[in-house]
């Protein structure tokens, strides 16, 4: 068998750019490269975000539409993005296969996909973006970034972690937070935002979530101390210059209120947008209280083999909402887009 099943995204726009084949050739692992038996891959947010062409710059809404009215072909992270592509950031699964220059003993191991695609792909990327992701049978990676990883969650449970948690791991080593400070997280029952939740009770920090009231139980189960609504008065509810770092993945309106509950010195990291990325930011606020902005999408080296050692050591818990068949993909994205769920959404081959 040299072909395999496979999600095609066929260009920017709905539900119907995705496309089920099962004729796609499997992946030949190149020098230096594994190819991988996917056993589940997660949804994120920029898979819905690429579809739609959400990062393209003529764009200033927010997620919740299924087709971003406006979008051009420059939709992908980094710009254009070439067509079809298989999309899906998370994986897990075993090496099956491997590349010239990697040792034959790494055939067999269970293995997470490093999402981040270093200097041998050119400039940093990511994988499903930069180059064909999990969302199939089967894929292939630089040999570095399929990381071993020892434990007895099932497939489904630790491909929950890669993304979302990295990307919130390195948002809170961006910003330097440490035990004993008041972290707020905003969208805290999303993907990043749970991990988020879950991370900063791991370094030991006050952890304030915003958040359905729906969802508060399950958030402070997870580490919150305190739960928020999501349109809350923040300055009424917690008081100016009193949180030390803030968690982003909303943006929009409310991130002036962001900036004037930070104390002095505090920071503020982002990696999402899903309320609108174009926001209003008084300069005066952000020098007078000597404030650092931090953004985050590719991650620090060691940020993935932390997370993978939480994971082993059983110091974070999978969320998982759902599971769906690979084909049914329009089906979890739709769940996805309904934000009724906390955590992750996974999908099975």
């Amino acid at each position: 068998m040299n072909t395999m099943r496979a999600v095609l995204l066929t260009g920017h726009g709905g539900l119907d750019q995705l496309q089920l084949r099962d004729d796609v050739p499997i992946p030949i692992p190149r020098d230096n490269e594994v190819l991988i038996r996917i056993g589940a891959a997660a949804v994120n947010n920029t898979d819905i975000n690429t579809r739609i062409g959400w990062y393209s710059k003529s764009v200033s809404t927010s997620t919740d539409s299924a087709v971003v009215a406006g979008a051009t072909d420059e939709g992908g992270w980094t710009g254009a993005l070439s067509f079809p592509r298989i999309q899906g950031t998370d994986a897990c699964g075993r090496i099956v296969a491997v590349g010239a220059s990697v040792p034959s003993s790494r055939v067999g191991e269970r293995v997470l996909v490093d999402p981040v695609l270093r200097p041998a792909y050119g400039p940093a990327g990511y994988f499903a973006s930069e180059c064909d992701g999990a969302f199939a049978e089967y894929t292939k990676v630089p040999t570095a970034n399929a990381v071993r990883i020892e434990s007895t969650l099932s497939d489904v449970e630790l491909a929950s972690f890669p993304c979302a948690y990295s990307t919130a791991e390195n948002l809170l080593t961006r910003a330097l937070l440490g035990g004993g400070e008041r972290v707020l997280v905003t969208g805290a029952s999303g993907g990043v935002g749970s991990a988020a939740v879950q991370l900063a009770r791991r370094r030991g920090a006050h952890v304030v979530a915003l958040a359905a009231a729906d969802k508060a139980a399950t958030l402070t189960e997870l580490g919150a101390d305190r739960v928020l609504g999501r349109d809350a008065d923040l300055v009424a509810a917690l008081g100016a210059d009193s949180v030390d770092v803030v968690i982003d993945v909303v943006g929009g309106p409310q991130f002036p209120a962001l900036l004037a509950v930070l104390k002095s010195r505090g920071r503020y990291a982002v990696s999402g947008a899903i309320a609108g990325p174009i926001v209003t930011l008084d300069l005066r606020t952000l020098y007078l209280k000597d404030l650092a902005l931090l953004g985050g999408t590719i991650q620090d080296s060691e940020v993935f083999g932390n997370l993978v050692s939480y994971i082993e050591r059983g110091e974070i818990r999978p969320l998982v909402a759902a599971t769906y068949p690979l084909a049914e993909i329009a089906a979890a994205q739709e769940a996805f887009l309904a934000k009724r769920h906390v955590g992750k959404i996974v999908l099975v081959p």
